[in-house]
């Protein structure tokens, strides 16, 4: 039953009772009560079957005499979700209002009203509604309330005037001893959203002086942090010296690792593992920090560790919803046993995967697992069978079985399923993208041209098609200067990017630039260890002479991936033992 018919049977039978449960009243009196609830009940019947016959506006103006009659709040919330529903933004800003009249204390009446101001893109109206927002808020949830401040208004326009506005709202509360942090955090928020920086990192500043202990004006210096901005580090390094929270020092933790700065990350782990042996997030991102590292053995050890403190808490809390850590455990773990060339080992770690989000990802490591032992069509039957939940999934599902294809120089049918799946999606750009490098393989280097100048012009700010086109000649020592130029305009797309600087190199290495060459994959090597880029870079040794550390670097790409093709090719050809 819809909620309209419920509100309607609720009316009736409020009417019933008061007609019934009054049998001494006057007969006058009564018949003179009833007239008046039949009237406004034939009022709310009209208005709902007027809404109902997909009438809004008569619907609408029916239901808010009838709120604006009674002063009932169910009424007045009715009438601006229908005026919402025929996206009537004025309308549903005229009922919230009158219904904010007649209920001044209700929060949620403001709240309607400064949400649809906001849907309308009025900042500069939402003052006084931010205001009494505020001012409703109990005192112990308001330091909260004003912190989410900055999400109601992501999507204003005009962030200069949404930070002067709600500096406005905020300012009575900038000085208060329990309030004055967050409300500087919070502007510092709305700063940063309006890209001015370092407005966003002196209010960071104020907070924090106002307040060392409290967190918010800590997470907006995080938050400076990541964009690069000078001197929000040593504000988040202060607040790390004032008992943070574990979540705190976790997200400081993801920072480091997303500048590259592992060893300081690996340092802040461990003082959390230390002080909080049980806390086993802190095991499972020190083992995946080792994974990334290659450092294989610490890392298992730590992925171990965190499952036997899962085992713990699961066993201390009983049957709760399984989380999806155990499951990542066990794909990394997978991972290093395949490293070890273990493949008993590795599909032992993928079968017990078990969270809905990682099933299809151990499924598809079982498939390659498979084609590796020379059971490919068993394998492409797997991932035939498995289910796909999303579009997503199923390019999950059809690049798996494309790489397994290639890897067995099945080209011929890898080229008939990337076709298939063009033919049903023409604009799929990473269709076209794999279809350009399977033409490479293929050795049809018009066509992959062709296809990756279309993608050029489709996407023309994605940078794989330049660099793939780039080092495809480089690679054949053709058009040089043209792959360079392919290649550069990649990296102003990616700036930094190790893979394309490798790319810059090999084509530099191919016009006889070995000094730049040198560097530029030292750089490159440097920012991601990769047995392509050390095939790269240990040929560039080799041919200036450099031979113990050419076959130092070939060692450790070997050591990274020992199936590494271009490594391989690399070798063969020098005629390299190592």
């Amino acid at each position: 039953m819809r909620p309209p018919y419920r509100l309607l049977i609720t009316l009736l039978t409020a009417c019933w009772v008061n007609v019934h449960a009054q049998p001494t009243a006057p007969t006058e009196a009564l018949a003179k009560s009833s007239a008046l609830d039949s009237s406004l009940l034939y009022q709310l019947l009209l208005g709902e079957l007027n809404a109902q016959a997909q009438e809004p506006a008569a619907a609408f103006s029916l239901l808010l005499d009838a709120a604006r009659k009674t002063g009932d709040e169910t009424l007045f919330r009715r009438s601006v979700q229908i005026a919402l529903k025929a996206r009537s933004g004025e309308s549903a800003l005229q009922a919230a209002k009158a219904w904010q009249e007649a209920a001044p204390s209700s929060q949620e009446a403001n709240r309607y009203v400064l949400q649809i101001l906001l849907s309308l893109n009025r900042p500069a109206d939402t003052l006084e509604p931010l205001k009494r927002m505020l001012a409703l808020t109990p005192l112990p949830q308001r330091t909260e309330a004003i912190w989410a401040i900055p999400s109601l208004y992501e999507r204003a326009s005009d962030k200069q005037l949404v930070v002067a506005t709600v500096q406005k709202a905020l300012t009575p509360t900038l000085g208060e001893p329990r309030l004055g942090a967050t409300a500087w955090a919070t502007l510092g928020r709305l700063w940063l959203m309006a890209g001015n920086w370092e407005a966003a990192l002196r209010a960071a500043e104020k907070g924090q002086t106002f307040a060392p202990h409290q967190e918010h004006p800590a997470w907006l210096a995080l938050s400076l942090m990541r964009a690069d901005v000078a001197k929000a580090e040593a504000l988040v390094k202060n607040h790390l010296a004032n008992s943070p929270s574990t979540e705190f020092r976790m997200a400081y933790v993801q920072t480091l690792l997303q500048a590259k700065r592992s060893p300081e990350a690996l340092t802040v782990l461990q003082n959390i593992s230390q002080q909080q042996p049980a806390y086993a997030p802190a095991s499972l991102l020190q083992g995946a920090v080792y994974l990334d590292m290659r450092q294989w053995d610490t890392a298992e050890r730590h992925f171990l560790h965190y499952l036997t403190l899962m085992q713990a808490e699961k066993a201390a809390q009983g049957a709760t919803p399984a989380p999806r850590g155990p499951s990542q455990a066990y794909l990394s773990l997978a991972q290093i046993a395949l490293q070890r060339k273990d493949l008993p080992k590795a599909q032992d770690w993928l079968q017990r995967v078990d969270h809905p989000d990682d099933l299809l990802a151990a499924q598809l490591r079982r498939a390659g697992l498979m084609a590796q032992q020379g059971q490919l069509e068993t394998a492409l039957s797997l991932i035939h069978s498995l289910p796909a939940r999303s579009a997503s999934e199923l390019q999950l599902k059809r690049s798996t079985e494309v790489q397994i294809l290639r890897d067995h120089k099945q080209f011929a049918r890898a080229r008939s399923l990337l076709e298939t799946a063009l033919a049903h999606d023409p604009q799929d750009a990473d269709v076209v993208y794999d279809l350009a490098m399977l033409a490479e393989k293929m050795d049809d280097l018009t066509e992959m041209e062709r296809l990756l100048r279309q993608l050029m012009v489709v996407k023309p700010d994605d940078p794989q098609a330049y660099n793939a086109l780039g080092y495809s000649l480089a690679d054949r020592g053709q058009r040089l200067p043209e792959a360079r130029q392919l290649i550069e305009k990649a990296l102003t797309l990616t700036p930094n990017d190790p893979f394309i600087v490798d790319s810059l190199a090999w084509v530099t290495f191919r016009m006889g630039q070995n000094d730049e060459a040198l560097r530029l994959l030292r750089s490159a090597f440097k920012q991601r260890p990769d047995a392509e880029i050390a095939a790269h870079l240990g040929e560039v040794l080799w041919v200036t002479g450099q031979t113990d550390e050419a076959k130092k670097v070939w060692r450790e790409g070997l050591e990274l991936n020992p199936d590494n093709g271009t490594l391989k090719a690399t070798l063969q050809r020098l005629r390299i033992e190592l």
